[in-house]
């Protein structure tokens, strides 16, 4: 399990956010242990902390949207991914807008901004949750799963009508450890169709979207000037998407996750189908523990149970 993991220092970033098009400026500060990660809108009047904690999805619809005493902060799943690949328990996100930055469409500047801030070891355990039986959803023929593993494990595969959403680039499975996640999924990107752009803008999303922080497709290729930074770069964001869903658990977790063409609104469902059934799952706790150093109840309020 190991211990509990917080920032060394403050760390600054400032951009736009990608269905908003709003400049917003983020603030990430080190927590105390079992605080998670907390958002909160400098912005509002009065700011209340918003837990990155599967109860308080308010949205899936192309982002995951978190809400807390009316307050609301959009498209965290990347910032997310970054805590939880880098292995970051604790945090406090200052922002003073509606949106976390889009950055360049991936996790990567985040990684590079929580490496600069430095990452520190805390005096208590990590939250770890084991996958004892499968959980699945199934929603019009997609599906998002988790399964009992030793470690943390993700597979994601993609299906469209597109020379990228098929064949030997629209499958991906990784070993989820900092690592591997700063080298093989951090950089990939967001990506999206140019036949749903107008949709998406009358719908206002995507309204601070551009080839500087996506990957456009359009029927046949790539938009983009510089192309891709990997032949599989789409499903590896998915992966990317999923990792930062699944830490809405604020809990490692021990478990293998399949998605099969899976967004937001499935792996939410997905975690709130696991809540449900306390027979799935385990906490962890090492052998030769002390009681103080590792206790179900404490582990259970941190995560909302």
């Amino acid at each position: 399990m190991g211990f509990q993991r917080t920032l060394r220092q403050a760390v600054r970033a400032v951009g736009i956010g990608l269905h908003t098009g709003v400049r917003a400026r983020l603030r990430i500060l080190p927590a105390d242990v079992d605080t998670g990660i907390v958002f909160r809108r400098e912005d509002l009047p009065d700011p209340r902390p918003i837990p990155a904690r599967i109860e308080h999805v308010c949205d899936g619809m192309l982002a995951t949207s978190l809400e807390a005493e009316g307050q609301r902060v959009a498209t965290v799943e990347h910032l997310l991914a970054a805590f939880a690949g880098l292995g970051i328990d604790n945090a406090l996100v200052e922002i003073d807008g509606p949106e976390v930055p889009i950055l360049d469409g991936s996790a990567a500047p985040f990684v590079f901004l929580l490496r600069a801030a430095g990452i520190r070891q805390q005096d208590a355990l990590r939250p770890c949750l084991e996958i004892l039986r499968p959980v699945e959803v199934v929603e019009e023929g997609r599906r998002a799963r988790l399964e009992p593993c030793e470690d943390f494990e993700v597979s994601f595969t993609i299906d469209f009508d597109h020379p990228l959403g098929r064949g030997a680039c629209a499958h991906a499975s990784v070993r989820v450890d900092p690592e591997t996640f700063a080298v093989e999924i951090a950089r990939a990107r967001t990506f999206g169709f140019a036949r749903d752009l107008e949709t998406l803008r009358r719908q206002r999303l995507i309204l601070g979207g551009s080839l500087d922080n996506a990957i456009l497709l359009d029927e046949r290729s790539v938009v983009n000037p510089d192309g891709l930074r990997r032949p599989d770069e789409l499903v590896r964001h998915k992966i990317l998407d999923a990792i930062g869903d699944l830490a809405l658990l604020g809990a490692v977790l021990r478990a293998r996750y399949i998605g099969d063409r899976a967004g937001h609104r499935l792996n939410h469902r997905l975690l709130r189908s696991l809540l449900a059934r306390p027979e799935a799952f385990r906490w962890v706790v090492p052998p030769g523990t002390p009681a103080s150093g590792c206790d179900a109840p404490r582990l259970a309020s941190r995560v909302g149970f």
